[in-house]
């Protein structure tokens, strides 16, 4: 049984990836007007857009049979050839050293090491025929993988594949590092690459301002310009458990807001009050950067707005809960901390 990692927040699930779904198109990514901050221990040597594999490449041990959350017990004979169904798995591929196994990615799987890959999803639906051709001997799936009927598809073409429950918070990081080594026979590297999560999280803890100082209210919004979709997070999100552990109170939840999302409006924002606001950087983008998002409704009035305290993180990042956290975290507690005495 794994060890959860360590965090400020014990619930926090998430329910952006169904957004994500419908509404994530391409674009330059923006990096709001927050000063870049020296990386830290948890981001040295890892740049935004590559994985931090383990030093010593492991060697699967196979067969295995493993639980699937969807109920069934699932028998990987060979870890040869990978497919992770969405960008948060192929992070623990790689993160694995199991990278070059991997013969596919998913539209969301966005790091340099995976770019020369073969894309088999449209507007994040999976196509079971771009799966079957690669010849996969595992696949890796979640809650959110879709349609139904792709993977029941790959399944009945024998191919061994293994859903995962999503991760909605950072105490599920643990737990899913475990059942992705677990399934392709590396339970060992598995182990390690969760200690050295955790303690890359703790690091980032560490640097935050005295417990005693306040704890900045933060609004996580999801933006989609191009598809006038404007929306402001709630204790469901996904974003809570990242701003609380960065030191941070989450808005929505401080503003009893229920469920994931809400529409944004000038009224639910003011009542929110939050003092700095929480973007992925193509959402910032889409609107026109710092300057267009003041332009949504009640934004300017926020003291967030009014101090232009915007914090922006890449999309693939941001909601990964995976071997890249630590960084996320970093970039949060750097932007929301800026001149707080540590």
């Amino acid at each position: 049984m794994s060890r959860p990692l360590r965090t400020r927040t014990r619930t926090a699930p998430a329910a952006l990836l169904a957004v994500l779904g419908l509404l994530l198109t391409a674009g330059a990514c923006a990096t709001g007007e927050a000063a870049p901050a020296a990386p830290s221990k948890a981001s040295a040597g890892t740049s935004a857009d590559r994985i931090e594999a383990l030093p010593d490449r492991p060697a699967p041990r196979l067969p295995v049979t493993v639980p699937s959350a969807d109920g069934r017990q699932v028998t990987v004979t060979s870890a040869e050839r990978i497919i992770p169904l969405n960008g948060s798995l192929a992070e623990l591929v790689f993160s694995l050293g199991l990278g070059d196994h991997a013969v596919a990615r998913d539209v969301s799987t966005t790091f340099e090491q995976a770019a020369h890959l073969p894309v088999i999803t449209q507007a994040h639906e999976v196509s079971a025929e771009g799966v079957l051709s690669l010849r996969p001997t595992v696949v890796l799936a979640d809650r959110s993988t879709g349609p139904a009927e792709a993977v029941e598809q790959i399944r009945a073409a024998g191919v061994p594949l293994i859903v995962l429950d999503d991760a909605k918070q950072l105490s599920d990081i643990g737990a899913r590092i475990d059942r992705v080594a677990a399934a392709l026979g590396v339970p060992e590297a598995g182990g390690r690459l969760e200690e050295r999560t955790r303690q890359q999280i703790a690091e980032v803890q560490a640097q935050l301002p005295a417990a005693g100082a306040t704890r900045p209210t933060v609004a996580f919004l999801y933006l989609r310009g191009s598809a006038s979709v404007f929306l402001l997070g709630g204790p469901d999100s996904g974003a809570r458990s990242l701003i609380e552990a960065a030191g941070g109170k989450d808005a929505g939840t401080a503003a009893h807001l229920t469920g994931d999302f809400t529409p944004l409006t000038s009224e639910a924002l003011v009542k929110a009050a939050p003092d700095a606001i929480l973007v992925m950087r193509k959402g910032l983008d889409s609107v026109g950067g710092v300057d267009g998002l003041l332009k949504l409704p009640g934004v300017a009035q926020t003291p967030a707005g009014l101090d232009r305290r915007i914090i922006s993180v890449d999309d693939g990042r941001l909601l990964s809960y995976g071997p890249r956290t630590p960084q996320v975290l970093h970039d949060i507690a750097a932007q929301l901390h800026r001149g707080a005495a540590r």
